[in-house]
């Protein structure tokens, strides 16, 4: 096994805390359109579209079509609904504790980043800015933009040509089971998994609850290639 030259990771849920920022933003949304949408109340507001968006694997005009017709929303469309999620979602990012510290370390380390992320160009951009973490990384990978997305290998096997590193030299840190470790394995990366709710009983080669413990893996794997070089 080789030396570890490279980290990359997956945004969402990963080193932007989803869940946390829409949060933020739905109820940042209800008190910005008020005049239109004081009949609702917030709670019920705010809980519904979290529902809808189902951790973000609904399109969001699914989400504020169906709010607008379940609550009558007159006075605003649910184009306009969703063009002020896409402007303004970036002023509700919620980073994971040990984001910037745990970035920090691994520069430091001469470890080199990468990012790989499914969405839409822009606005996973626009939210990469407002976690202040861009300059981070070497290369950063998003879906739209390159015309393929995780799991698919091609979009690993750029990101890896892009950093000058082999598969066997990285790892991959996401939360998601099969579009993040299983996928990083299959292109013969250590796949490393963020725990999170949803799932359990997954299949990783190392788990980490808190960024912070990503550069221990580093550590502890450098430190077997040396006993077993």
């Amino acid at each position: 096994m080789n030396i570890i030259k490279a980290v990359l990771f997956d945004l969402d849920g990963t080193l932007l805390n989803r869940d946390a920022s829409v949060k933020v933003f739905i109820e940042k949304q209800y008190q910005r359109q008020n005049k239109w949408l004081n009949h609702i109340q917030k709670d019920k507001y705010t809980s519904r579209f979290i529902e809808l968006d189902n951790r973000g694997y609904v399109w969001k005009d699914k989400v504020y079509q169906q709010l607008v017709d379940e609550f009558d929303i007159t006075g605003l469309t649910w184009e306009e609904l969703l063009q002020d999620y896409i402007s303004q979602f970036k002023d509700s990012c919620v980073p994971f504790s040990n984001l910037i510290s745990t970035l920090e370390a691994l520069k430091n380390n001469n470890i080199v980043l990468g990012m790989i992320t499914n969405g839409k160009g822009k606005f996973q951009m626009d939210n990469v800015k407002a976690l202040g973490i861009e300059k981070y990384f070497k290369t950063i990978l998003i879906s739209e933009w390159e015309g393929m997305k995780k799991p698919e290998p091609q979009i690993f096997q750029k990101a890896l040509k892009q950093l000058n590193v082999l598969p066997s030299e990285s790892i991959f840190v996401g939360d998601h089971p099969e579009k993040d470790v299983r996928a990083a394995q299959n292109v013969g990366m250590e796949g490393v998994w963020k725990q999170d709710y949803q799932w359990n009983n997954v299949k990783a080669d190392f788990i980490v609850d808190d960024l912070e413990e990503v550069p221990l893996i580093i550590d502890k794997l450098s430190n077997y290639n040396i006993i077993n070089g």
